[in-house]
């Protein structure tokens, strides 16, 4: 979710399969470097696999430019590295949040063959999408300062996953 010159990433932390809780400290939230988070919802082991990737591909960037990426370039080589894995795909759906230029806030999602969803408020992703959208509509106010956007999503996040068994145990939320 997007506030005036911010935004604020969140997750759950339960890691589950189907009904079964495997653990209740699962981390989600990846911070690619100090403007730029990437988070990952779906099968636990293709999205630490895709997070090494992808981290991999950053450093080379980095290398190479001498530079971070910028959220949209970020977001570019997100949709380019599942696109390539289109016939077998990592079941991973990623949001990614950071600042651009002149700390101007992005996010986009993605499905699992790179295909990109951009916003201009908010994007949701996981078992509890359909639930997120609901309260997040119904919360979100343009140009919140960073302390009421973490009050938003923190309340949209918990009142979300109370609704859906397969998500919950808390969550993480990172506000920029």
């Amino acid at each position: 979710m997007v506030g005036k010159n911010c935004f604020a990433i969140a997750s759950d932390r339960r890691l589950g399969v189907q009904l079964q809780t495997i653990a209740t400290d699962f981390k989600r939230i990846y911070k690619v470097h100090d403007r730029l988070f990437l988070g990952l919802s779906g099968l636990a082991t293709d999205a630490q696999t895709l997070y090494q990737r992808l981290v991999f591909r950053h450093k080379l960037y980095q290398l190479r430019e001498e530079r971070d990426m910028k959220p949209e370039t970020f977001a570019n080589l997100v949709s380019a590295i599942l696109y390539e894995k289109r016939f077998g795909p990592y079941f991973c759906q990623p949001v990614i949040a950071g600042l651009g230029d002149e700390d101007k806030p992005f996010i986009c999602t993605m499905d699992s063959i790179g295909a990109k969803e951009l916003a201009k408020d908010f994007v949701v992703a996981g078992t509890a999408s359909e639930s997120l959208y609901g309260a997040c509509e119904s919360m979100f106010k343009e140009g919140m300062e960073p302390e009421e956007l973490f009050e938003t999503v923190s309340q949209a996040l918990l009142s979300s996953v109370d609704r859906d068994c397969l998500s919950g145990w808390g969550g993480h939320v990172y506000v920029v």
